[in-house]
């Protein structure tokens, strides 16, 4: 029998017990699209994870919690049973094994996947929708996604060769945000662009070699409407093909001596310049 037991409680699983070995499976991309379930890893992210099961969004299957930090999440663990959600005691090494940080925070929720078809996720007249074009690195993914919830956002698309946004880093990097908006995933970039059209949207490249900037853009009115931003990788930015087929390129202006800005600082720059010209309007 892989578990243990603690004195006077239930069982405490590990590493091998047979539902912790299938949570392990959801720490690699194929895994996830097999099972349709991700991981939800550290206490903000459970803490978002519940809020959105209980809103009836999405259903977390089950909170596995490390022997050691029990008590220092005993608040979220109410908060599942309350729910009910079923709540797996693990050893520290059974919980440290669906990891993916060097410091182990000792709770990870199982969720159903939170993508949305690409059609839901534009439903609705949207305002502002992210699109992100070929980005690999999960944190970059992330942190925008987080970046477009907080500047309210309706949608992100995950388009083309862009990174899973269930993938652990990516979600711990959204902070929670991938709870929170629609999330697409769609295979290339042109049908991302196609339906961000057909809801109405102008679509804008954010391209540091653009000749227009994002200031002048929205001081003469070209933010106003509904508009969906297009990003790509930091390392390389947007492919020729995609700058091609976009109503217009936008670089943010650099008035210092900085090389270059990183994705996440670039994209809060362009989606709050929407956001302000949609609040004005």
């Amino acid at each position: 029998m892989s578990n243990t037991t603690r004195p006077g409680e239930g069982p405490l699983f590990t590493e091998r017990t047979p539902r912790v070995v299938a949570a392990r499976h959801l720490t690699r991309r194929a895994g996830r699209d097999k099972a349709r379930r991700f991981l939800a890893e550290g206490a903000q992210a459970v803490r978002e994870a519940l809020a959105w099961a209980a809103a009836g969004r999405g259903t977390v299957h089950e909170l596995f919690v490390g022997e050691s930090t029990e008590d220092r999440h005993a608040e979220l663990i109410d908060a599942a049973r309350e729910t009910g959600v079923r709540v797996s005691p693990l050893t520290d090494k059974a919980v440290a094994s669906l990891s993916e940080t060097v410091t182990p925070q000792g709770i990870v929720a199982v969720c159903d996947l939170v993508e949305v078809p690409l059609a839901d996720a534009l439903d609705g007249r949207p305002k502002l929708v992210t699109v992100l074009a070929g980005i690999s690195d999960p944190g970059n993914a992330g942190t925008v996604t987080r970046v477009a919830d907080a500047a309210g956002a309706d949608a992100v698309i995950f388009a083309g060769g862009t990174v899973d946004p269930h993938n652990g880093k990516a979600v711990r990097a959204s902070a929670g945000s991938v709870f929170h908006l629609p999330v697409a995933r769609v295979s290339t970039v042109d049908e991302a662009l196609v339906a961000c059209r057909a809801a109405g949207l102008r679509v804008v490249a954010a391209d540091g070699y653009a000749e227009a900037d994002v200031d002048g853009a929205a001081d003469n009115g070209e933010l106003d409407g509904p508009t969906a931003w297009v990003f790509g990788s930091e390392a390389h930015g947007l492919d020729a093909e995609v700058l091609a087929a976009v109503d217009a390129s936008l670089r943010v202006p650099i008035h210092g001596a900085a090389e270059s800005l990183n994705l996440a600082t670039a994209a809060a720059v362009c989606l709050y310049a929407s956001a302000r010209r949609h609040r004005i309007g």
